[in-house]
């Protein structure tokens, strides 16, 4: 995602290009294929599904036009998906935060519950006993009420 980030959208001869760190230039890609196409020099495969069928009959000029043609509508779907992935990557990262924040608090919340199962039963063993000496007493008096 940084790489993504960090791509720049430059202009070259009217066409919006995006060159990525990596040292891959669209723009000396674009000027091979237009130095083949010059040259007369066309490239083998003839059902690439490039052109359309009225495409074999263009000329070289309409056939450069069309293919930056081409290649604009690709950049802009290629820009596209590129802000859908920075948006997908902000999206996630906002996850991963409520996911840990979530994580978080399920801990602490454990923790508490824990806390409180072990008062309870500290409590529990309390209440029991209390009654225990309450049944002792209530015992002891009714002796005593007897001797009286």
């Amino acid at each position: 995602s940084s790489k993504i980030r960090n791509m720049e959208v430059q202009s070259a001869d009217g066409i919006a290009v995006l060159e990525d760190c990596i040292g891959f230039s669209l723009t000396k890609t674009i000027s091979k294929v237009e130095e083949k196409l010059k040259k007369g020099v066309l490239p083998d495969c003839q059902d690439d599904d490039i052109f359309p069928r009225a495409g074999n009959e263009m000329g070289t000029e309409a056939q450069i036009r069309f293919l930056k043609a081409k290649l604009r509508v690709t950049q802009e779907d290629l820009a596209n998906v590129v802000f859908e992935c920075r948006k997908k990557d902000d999206e996630n990262q906002n996850l991963e935060t409520r996911l840990k924040d979530t994580e978080d608090e399920n801990t602490r919340l454990q923790r508490t519950i824990s806390l409180q199962q072990s008062q309870t039963e500290k409590y529990k063993i309390l209440s029991q006993e209390a009654n225990k000496k309450t049944e002792e007493l209530q015992q002891e008096v009714t002796a005593l009420e007897k001797v009286l």
